[in-house]
């Protein structure tokens, strides 16, 4: 989910590389010559970004008695300044502007800040009422809908096992469904609003950053929730200085909580393969779910497990399939 171009001929910086090809052998940008396919920076960043949001679970329930609306609300506006800060410390003012002028960028931010937002409301929603376990799924069919969406909107064509795959997922919404009695809204939401912003973000194109993308998407969100919460402040029902130092002190860090595990994904997508960043995908879910029955003793019952199941076996299919993709298009580049 991003690469620019230095505008004005300045000097790149790790949050400012250029692109390469998904299946290329990196090349260290002063030698030239060949890194190992897997750079160790690069997947440690990755790892850092996806340990992060896999802890997130743990760090919402801190942040009542303040509601999901106003935890969001928060956690727009101090990721704009936290945005800010960063654009000052990295100098990217200039690439922030240069997004600023272009009306294309700022409409197709301003659709991926919406979805974003929607995404934010509803996973601090299902952390507050306990729900974590649907979160997590959520994550885990996120995948699937990106193939979805790469045939209903991008006209692509599946191969046999990407349609595999996608029963396998249809039939777990299904088994959830019947078994538990009600659709798993949270997850559906959660993986078509994080698909569909993947999809506009894809729009955006590899000429926007990551931090002057994301303080452009907060930039477009935060008038709307510094006015909820002067409204919640003027009604006497905000939280901000109610709950004492320490609580004042958490929301503040809801900026930083949300900004350092997307720049380290966006540092780690321009030095990994695709592939490598496919897989690692899979440590968030894995880490919610654990947490959601192990730490948290959120109920399992027989149809959610049979549920993850058919989502796990419809992800080892995708996996193959990517993997088995990718050795072809290598060995057909080697023998022109």
């Amino acid at each position: 989910m991003r690469t620019n171009r230095p505008p004005y001929g300045r000097r790149s910086n790790r949050f400012d590389r250029p692109s390469r090809a998904p299946y290329s052998r990196p090349v260290d940008e002063r030698t030239g010559d060949e890194r190992p396919a897997v750079d160790p920076g690069g997947l440690g960043l990755g790892l850092g970004a996806y340990l992060l949001w896999g802890l997130l679970p743990l760090y919402f329930p801190l942040l009542q008695p303040a509601g999901p609306v106003e935890i969001v609300a928060h956690r727009i506006v101090w990721s704009l300044l936290f945005c800010a800060l960063l654009l000052t410390a990295v100098r990217q003012w200039p690439a922030m502007l240069v997004v600023l002028r272009s009306r294309r960028q700022v409409g197709l931010l301003a659709v991926a800040a919406a979805l974003v937002a929607v995404n934010w409301l509803v996973f601090v929603l299902g952390v507050l009422t306990d729900r974590v376990v649907d979160a997590s799924l959520g994550y885990y069919v996120n995948p699937l809908v990106t193939v979805a969406l790469a045939v209903l909107v991008l006209r692509e064509r599946l191969r046999p096992l990407q349609w595999v795959a996608l029963g396998f997922g249809a039939a777990s919404v299904v088994v959830i469904t019947v078994g538990y009695g009600e659709l798993p809204w949270i997850a559906l939401t959660l993986a078509v609003s994080f698909a569909l912003y993947g999809l506009i973000k894809n729009r955006v194109g590899r000429d926007v950053g990551a931090v002057p993308g994301l303080a452009t998407e907060t930039l477009v969100l935060t008038p709307l929730a510094l006015g909820y919460l002067l409204w919640l402040g003027a009604r006497g029902e905000g939280h901000f200085t109610s709950a004492g130092p320490w609580h004042t002190v958490a929301l503040v860090s809801a900026g930083v909580v949300t900004a350092v595990p997307l720049l380290l994904f966006g540092a780690a997508a321009r030095r990994l393969p695709l592939s490598v960043v496919g897989l690692l995908q899979y440590v968030t879910p894995t880490m919610q779910l654990l947490l959601a029955v192990v730490v948290l003793h959120e109920h399992m019952p027989a149809a959610r497990w049979w549920g993850f199941g058919l989502v796990w076996l419809a992800l080892v299919l995708l996996v193959v399939d990517g993997l088995r993709a990718g050795h072809a298009q290598r060995l057909a580049r080697a023998a022109r």
